[in-house]
């Protein structure tokens, strides 16, 4: 069905999303006054009229509903938190930078020619990096490529190429804050120094006329709703302008977000401006007219005066990303021609009062509410809770019973009157009278709102009934809301049911095996005891010692023995030419 809606209002020539179909699907079907009930199903009768429910609200010629909850879906979409914004912006220009950077790490050079031209190249990255001044101007050019003389002379240029390619990539970003902290001082110097613009006054002054628009629509239903009567007429549609109340509203709240975020945005500017001043007047102290300054003394600085000029750039760009933001929001905003082309806004005001929002805050703070006319709520007052506005109000801050009461008119309420306290939520209101009414049945006026809700899916968003109202959701609950933070602490019983627990309970029998091994090796032990340093003179002790004595022991002796000398005599040698030999053993025996 929702396809098919989608195909049906773009051959009219209405170009919608899927998720705004499916939410006015949603609620058609869930709005008790078109009598559909989802939980029985649908029959074929039932599917044609819900078909052309939402066929006639999508293609409405002038739907303020349609242009709110498109809106919506565009500020869901676009606005995320500041840390993210800048994160965006980090990865865009890393990523508009990457093509240069990957042509100086990647080059292969064989020419001298080639050397000057890579040493150009850097030159180039190091501008359009920083910018510090234009790639297309032949003096920033100069200037860049004189300073990274001084710092990377083009005889270093092969050992750069000689890197590899993360170091190459890392000494390239090394060069490109020392470079732009000189080019930044340099043009300090020379009084050229031009710093980033952070004026969000455009965003301001759209919040300032959306105010008095919100004035004006308020002022008109305020004369057309009950409970006041009918004491105006009105040639457009009431109906016509509480949408158009909504729609903006809506815009109103959008606008703030973005005011805040600006101003969150220019207050860093300017921290990062002044300790940008004191860098640089602390450089010049350490430089004044010397010919040289050790690099150990300058670089730092200029590192530092290149982190803050990007950190006064990414402000910069974050300021033009909220006022682009501001700009194609203001198409959705349902101008006055819309609404009736033939009559004015201000001739339907006639003679009545057009009051701000402020000016009713404060002429209903002067009926103050006291606490013990709330007995069934607890009422905050704004004199004894300090932080009563960082408190997360329900319906963002609109009186609810009002919203009831005046058939959906919007009134913000009012925190000096008080907050009141209901399940752990919290309610603002416009008047005493709607306080008052609204402690008496609070559960009654949430329940009564919810389902006045489900008639306008625009004021799911407005109204912040995301997780009220589940499954009308379509797009994640904003972030912005604030977060209540208190120290509380609990005390409770130490044992608040009576148990009986044995410690010594084992049901492995493993483990009782394990237990019974070891008390069975208990039996072969000894307990010993050891005195250390440590232990010396904790108690007392006694030992029973010998002295020591002369005594002399003899271990062994030296012995020696001796035996005869064998002497053999051979007789018959001399004189004798045939005659025979005779031996004759002179030898005497071991026993004489």
């Amino acid at each position: 069905m929702i396809l098919e809606l989608q195909q049906q209002c773009a051959g009219r020539g209405f170009e919608l999303s899927e998720t705004l179909v499916e939410l006015m699907v949603k609620s058609v079907l869930s709005d008790p006054r078109n009598g559909f009930n989802a939980d029985q199903g649908l029959n074929e009768e039932d599917r044609q009229r819900l078909k052309e429910l939402c066929l006639n609200k999508l293609t409405e010629k002038c739907s303020p509903s349609i242009h709110t909850i498109k809106m919506q879906e565009y500020f869901a979409a676009t606005y995320i938190s500041r840390c993210q914004f800048l994160e965006q912006i980090r990865g865009a220009v890393e990523l508009r930078m990457s093509p240069l950077r990957r042509e100086i790490t990647d080059s292969r050079l064989k020419t001298r020619d080639a050397f000057d031209a890579l040493h150009s190249k850097i030159a180039s990255y190091v501008l359009q990096r920083s910018k510090v001044g234009s790639p297309a101007d032949v003096k920033n050019v100069n200037q860049a490529k004189a300073a990274l003389q001084s710092v990377f002379p083009h005889t270093e240029v092969g050992v750069f190429m000689a890197l590899l390619k993360k170091d190459k990539e890392q000494q390239l970003d090394e060069l490109t804050r020392i470079v732009t902290g000189i080019c930044l001082f340099n043009k300090a110097s020379m009084d050229e120094q031009q710093q980033p613009l952070m004026s969000f006054e455009g965003i301001e002054h759209e919040l300032s006329a959306s105010q008095c628009l919100v004035g004006k629509y308020t002022a008109l239903l305020e004369e057309l709703l009950p409970p006041e009567g009918q004491r105006g007429s009105c040639n457009v549609p009431v109906q016509l302008l509480k949408q158009a109340l909504y729609n903006i509203r809506q815009y109103e709240d959008f606008l703030r977000i973005l005011v805040s975020s600006a101003r969150q945005c220019a207050a860093h500017m300017g921290e990062l401006q002044m300790e940008f001043s004191v860098q640089m007047n602390l450089l010049r102290d350490r430089v004044k007219a010397k010919r040289a300054v050790h690099t150990a003394n300058v670089f730092p600085l200029f590192k530092t005066l290149s982190s803050l000029w990007c950190g006064l750039q990414e402000e910069a760009e974050l300021m033009k990303i909220l006022h682009n933001i501001m700009l194609n929001l203001q198409p959705f905003v349902v101008s006055q021609d819309d609404l009736s082309p033939a009559v004015n806004l201000d001739s339907l005001l006639k003679d009545w009062e057009v009051k701000t929002d402020e000016e009713r805050m404060g002429q209903s703070s002067e009926e103050p509410i006291s606490v013990p006319e709330m007995t069934a709520c607890e009422w905050l007052l704004s004199e004894r809770e300090a932080d009563i506005v960082d408190l997360p109000l329900q319906f963002n801050g609109f009186c609810g019973c009002t919203f009831v009461s005046r058939d959906g008119l919007l009134l913000p309420g009012n925190p000096q009157l008080g907050v009141l306290k209901h399940k752990g939520k919290f309610y603002v209101f416009s008047s005493k009278e709607a306080a008052l009414n609204f402690a008496s049945r609070p559960d009654d006026i949430i329940a009564e709102v919810e389902e006045k809700v489900k008639g306008s899916p625009e004021l799911i968003h407005l109204l912040r009934l995301q997780q009220q109202l589940s499954y009308l959701e379509m797009w994640p609950e904003e972030s912005s809301a604030p977060i209540s933070k208190c120290e509380s602490g609990t005390q409770t019983v130490l044992h608040p049911v009576a148990t009986n627990i044995v410690r010594a309970y084992e049901w492995n029998a493993w483990e009782l095996r394990k237990k019974a091994i070891h008390t069975a090796r208990l039996l072969t032990k000894a307990t010993q005891s050891t005195q250390t340093h440590l232990s010396s003179l904790r108690r007392e002790n006694a030992t029973q010692t010998w002295p020591p004595k002369d005594a002399a022991s003899q271990s062994r002796r030296d012995a020696e023995s001796n035996v005869p000398r064998p002497q053999v005599y051979l007789m018959g040698l001399r004189g004798q030419r045939n005659a025979q030999a005779i031996k004759v053993d002179l030898s005497r025996a071991v026993d004489e």
